[in-house]
Order: structure tokens, then C-alpha cells, then sequence
């Protein structure tokens, strides 16, 4: 799914410029979505968090029942190197991904030493701070454990949040609220949720459902230590729609304020404009390239 056109990516143990193809008809991986995947960012010359993304992309393929090839440091050296040719201040999506080339005992199940590991870099800009969303409801709830790898980043989960987005689309809007399957609220389609209400920060409380994000998981400690209380709750559409202010965490475009709910609107927006900057200034006090 290029959107660039800078583009470099690490396979077979070495850099090649451009998307290149890496699978093949007959891949596992391909056939029956035996893929896991992660996304870190690049921006200003910084990669927050990216040995956390490492780690759970290494998380999700054993939990697809694969088995992860590459330790968190060599690839934080790939992408050191990697990051290199793109040009290291130019911003970037890294999606280090692992899939299976053959099945195992049943073929249905993936061949854990057929396991491939490739990373990508596209050059993807970070939104702009005026960004926004609109969100409203849709039919589809988020899996459980029991019937998905909801515990996993895997590539297989998204046409359920596809066809979430199809439906928003349709109705105006650039987003859902989706329920888990006890009516909860959970996400939104592309990314962790919050709100806001009488100056107390909520987000839905991880219930197996939903993948904790590394970027929500920030955004709540930066919070805290400038002075927010924040709170996970259970929470409904209900509560959303009562709520002063709305926002979204998640990697790619880190915090965006959501403007409407079907049809409540909300005013302007004032802690997710201050989880931003916090979200900044925290970067800029790591590493550089």
C-alpha cells in the first residue's frame, strides 16, 4: 500500500530501493494471511518508542505461530542504516512485518521456520496540528480473544476495520466509534480514544478487544506527569456524546482531535492540542538519528 514514492526496504538481508516484491504467489503469509506487522514513526530526526514497537512485533508472530528471526537491536540498527539512504530527517511510517512462506501440521497453521522478516520505510508525513476527524457509529464490533488474534498486530484483523471505515465513509465521516461486542466502546477504526469531561481524561479501559497502543500508553504517562487525571473506564457511546472533547492516539499521526459524533459537535479542543505538544517535547528529549 505505497502512498510514497521514497521508499527502501530491508529483505533478505540487505537494503533495496523502492517497494519491491517480497512475496510469492504461494506464500503462506499470502494464501491465508499468516502476516503480523508493526508501525514506528519517524519525524525530526527522532523514532520514539521504536524498540517498544520491536518488541511487539516480535509479540504478535509467536502469537500467530511464528517465529520471530530478528532481535530488537539489530533491527534498531537496520533501520539506524536504513534511515540513511531515505534521508534521516525525512518523516517516516517503519513497518517491520514477519510472515510465513509454508504451513505446518494441517497447512492451515504457518511453518514456524518458514517465517521471512522484512522492513519497510515509506516517507509519510506527520499531519499537520489543525488536523482533525469525524467519527460516527457503525454495525461492526471488535473480535474477542476468542474468535481473533486480538492480542496480536496482525494484518488479518483489518478488513473488519475496512469495512468499519467503508460505512463511515458512506455516511460523511472520516471515522468510527466502535463498539467491543458487550457494547462497549473500544477504538476507533485506526486508532485508541479519547475523552474528556469536567477536566477528567478517559479512555476505554483494555479489555482484550483492543490493542493497548504504544502511543496511548504515552499519551496517558505525559498526561499524568503534566497534571491530568486520567482514568480508564467502561465506556459508552452515550458518554462520547456528552463529553467536552474527543481525541485519538495512535502511531501515525500520534494525537488527532475528533470534531464530531454523528451529531453532536464538539468546541475547541484543549487537552488534545497540549497531548501533542507534551507528546513533542518528550520525543525531542530522546535519541536522535
Amino acid at each position: 500500500m505505497a502512498v510514497g514514492t521514497n521508499i527502501w526496504t530491508y529483505f533478505e538481508g540487505k537494503w533495496h530501493q523502492g517497494d519491491i516484491p517480497v512475496m510469492r504467489a504461494a506464500d503462506h503469509g499470502l494464501w491465508l494471511g499468516t502476516l503480523v506487522f508493526d508501525g514506528a514513526r519517524a519525524f525530526d530526526g527522532l523514532m520514539p518508542d521504536l524498540d517498544l514497537h520491536l518488541a511487539r512485533v516480535n509479540h504478535s508472530a509467536l502469537v500467530m505461530g511464528l517465529k520471530p528471526t530478528m532481535s530488537i537491536s539489530e533491527v534498531i540498527a537496520i533501520t539506524h542504516e536504513g534511515m540513511k539512504h531515505m534521508g534521516k530527517d525525512r518523516p517516516a511510517y517503519i513497518r517491520p512485518m514477519y510472515w510465513s512462506t509454508s504451513g505446518g501440521q494441517g497447512v492451515i497453521g504457518p511453518n514456524p521456520e518458514s517465517t521471512v522478516f522484512c522492513l519497510c520505510l515509506e516517507e509519510l508525513p506527520m499531519p499537520a496540528a489543525t488536523a482533525s476527524q469525524t467519527v460516527t457509529t457503525t454495525q461492526f464490533t471488535r473480535p474477542t480473544l476468542a474468535s481473533a488474534l486480538v492480542n496480536a498486530k496482525a494484518g488479518c484483523l483489518y478488513p473488519n476495520n475496512a469495512r468499519m471505515l467503508r460505512e463511515a465513509h458512506a455516511k460523511g465521516f472520516n471515522n468510527v466509534l466502535v463498539l467491543d461486542p458487550l457494547g462497549n466502546v473500544a477504538e476507533t477504526a485506526t486508532a485508541n480514544v479519547f475523552m474528556v469531561k469536567d477536566n477528567v481524561v478517559m479512555t476505554p479501559v483494555p479489555n482484550g478487544t483492543f490493542l493497548n497502543g504504544i502511543t496511548r500508553q504515552r499519551i496517558i504517562r505525559l498526561l499524568r506527569e503534566d497534571g491530568f487525571t486520567v482514568e480508564e473506564r467502561t465506556l459508552s457511546h452515550d458518554d462520547f456524546r456528552k463529553a467536552d472533547e474527543v481525541f485519538m492516539s495512535g502511531n501515525i499521526s500520534k494525537v488527532t482531535p475528533v470534531t464530531r459524533f454523528d451529531d453532536v459537535e464538539y468546541g475547541p479542543a484543549r487537552v488534545a492540542p497540549r497531548a501533542r505538544q507534551i507528546y513533542w517535547d518528550w520525543a525531542a528529549r530522546g535519541q536522535r538519528l
